[in-house]
């Protein structure tokens, strides 16, 4: 089974919210700082997957199951007139070239189901059995209703795409052949999951790029390409392309091209509330159709010069088909909508309370969080789509709350001080520790108040340590520490009030000093006493000695006399 044909790689996700704001049925969640593509509310018309900065959305990628199709041999391109879009400067002979080369058996324009399609269109017209017409080439659109607006389900057109009565004529026509469709749309590939039979494979101009660059095959550009009268379905990607190849002779009916999803929902909505009647209503998701699809690199995108290289290659006539009976053309829809709880007024507005929305003037519909009223916001929160932390208003008035709180209640003295060195905040702290007032700091300048030292030396980017300095003509004292913002090129001072410590440093250094002194004293003394003690000895030492030699002489005079 085929993955999803859009999905969101979330690890890369940075909530911007981007791809919701861009979404028009928004059919994305987000939790846990990662937006997710709800599979069965979207209409995969590729918007998220354009503007998201990430590239966090993802196409399904099916080049590998094109290579399998392909090396059998039987393979036929059915190849969508938009690729002067993304192929601008070439022609249908330079991409069938190029298509062969990389091994198709065959290459064929799906302009050719376009005037199936167009021809079984104008008989519907001509029936008379609808009062509202909408197209149904455009997947998309098709997805929109359903999902969305399934009470326009009744005037859709119940008749193949042209992908798929491109895909339904190769294959009467080479039995056994399997089809890949090459074109600039995502929703092409959730058509080809849901209705089986007809392509066997659907690529878009992004993935033919990679396979043509594997094998170093280059588009080669048509300087003067020939052009056949019986094309005129070329036509269908501009907008009012399919209109332009229809007969129109019915003049009960009003024609009308609508593109873009914005403009497809409203025109949706009259249909619904009964504004438009007895119309045939060409309709495309992308704005100005085909040519402006979402699978088309960038930089290779043309769209004005795409719309004349189309005219020009398009004929006045119609391509040669089959005429099928309108059974064998027949598509089914079905309603998908998804069931969904709506809330009540109370939950509404209590959700809208834990955003600081209390009343309608709070409600700024600034669409920052990506829906476009705070009310919508709400009801997403309640589904489950959305968080209260989406609200950009609100995250800035909690984060200014919680650093205002931390600024008033530290028992720090903080301040700002900018490159003239003015204060330009500062907390109550610290005007009680300086027994100056708020205003009045702010009023002045640090060098009024201290040495411009260390402050001058952070403002030039240097590291300085933190350092105690005595405010002038104060007998106060503040360890001080500075933290340059090079951003916004100003210092964070954080003050301490280490008056009272460094007070009795210089008592507890004073009463050492005494205590040395007396100590020093002590032991002078106690020395003289053990130096006149030693004196003492030693006199007392050579008396006793001379006693002693001269009685030791005395006895041994004795011992000789004897």
């Amino acid at each position: 089974m085929r993955s999803l044909a859009l999905i969101s790689r979330e690890n890369d996700c940075r909530s911007c919210y981007k791809c919701i704001r861009n979404c028009p049925t928004k059919s994305i969640s987000f939790h846990d700082g990662q937006a997710s593509i709800i599979p069965n509310e979207c209409v995969y018309c590729g918007r998220c997957y354009e503007v998201c900065p990430q590239n966090c959305k993802q196409i399904r990628d099916d080049k590998e199951e094109a290579r399998a199709l392909i090396a059998k041999g039987n393979c036929v391109a059915s190849l969508a007139p938009s690729f002067l879009s993304s192929y601008p400067g070439t022609s249908f002979d330079t991409m069938k070239d190029a298509l062969l080369r990389l091994g198709f058996m065959a290459v064929e324009e799906t302009a050719i189901g376009a005037t199936i399609v167009k021809k079984e269109y104008d008989r519907l017209v001509n029936s008379n059995t609808q009062d509202v017409i909408i197209s149904t080439c455009c997947h998309s659109v098709n997805l929109l209703v359903e999902k969305h607006y399934p009470k326009a389900e009744p005037y859709l057109a119940h008749i193949l795409s042209p992908m798929q009565a491109h895909a339904k004529d190769i294959k009467a026509r080479y039995p056994g052949a399997s089809v890949i469709f090459l074109g600039p749309c995502i929703s092409k590939k959730n058509e080809l999951d849901r209705y089986e039979g007809y392509e066997d494979c659907v690529l878009t101009y992004l993935e033919l790029d990679e396979l043509l660059a594997e094998k170093s095959i280059e588009v080669a550009k048509e300087t003067d390409p020939k052009k056949f009268e019986e094309s005129l379905a070329r036509l269908f990607p501009i907008e009012g392309g399919i209109l332009a190849t229809m007969v129109k002779d019915n003049p009960d009916y009003e024609y009308i091209a609508v593109s873009g999803m914005e403009n497809c929902l409203q025109t949706l909505k009259d249909i619904i509330d009964g504004k438009v009647h007895h119309a045939f209503i060409e309709m495309s998701a992308c704005a100005g159709s085909c040519i402006n699809g979402p699978a088309i690199r960038p930089e290779a995108r043309s769209f004005a010069s795409a719309i004349i290289d189309i005219r020009r290659h398009a004929g006045k006539k119609d391509f040669r088909v089959k005429d099928y009976a309108s059974k064998i053309l027949a598509k089914p829809f079905r309603n998908q909508a998804f069931a969904q709880d709506i809330p009540s007024e109370e939950e509404i507005i209590n959700v809208l309370k834990k955003i600081g929305k209390t009343s309608r003037k709070d409600e700024l519909n600034c669409s920052s969080c990506g829906y476009s009223t705070c009310r919508e916001k709400a009801i997403a929160v309640i589904q489950g789509k959305a968080t209260l932390e989406m609200c950009l208003p609100y995250l800035m008035e909690k984060e200014r709350s919680f650093a205002s709180s931390v600024v008033e209640e530290s028992k720090n003295g903080l301040a700002v001080i900018n490159e003239t060195f003015q204060f330009t905040l500062v907390n109550p702290a610290l005007s009680r520790m300086m027994g100056k007032s708020q205003n009045e700091l702010l009023s002045s300048a640090v060098f009024e108040y201290f040495d411009l030292g260390i402050f001058g030396e952070a403002l030039e980017g240097k590291n300085v340590p933190p350092r105690r300095l005595a405010m002038i003509d104060s007998d106060k004292i503040f360890e001080v520490s500075l933290t340059y913002q090079s951003r916004y090129n100003v210092l964070i001072a954080a003050f301490r009030d280490v008056t009272i410590e460094e007070r009795n440093k210089r008592i507890k250094a004073e009463k050492a000093e005494k205590t040395a002194a007396i100590t020093s004293e002590v032991i002078a003394k106690n020395m003289r006493a053990v130096q006149e003690i030693a004196q003492l000895l030693g006199e007392a030492t050579a008396e006793t000695k001379i006693a002693l030699t001269n009685l030791q002489k005395t006895l041994q005079e004795d011992d000789g006399d004897e």
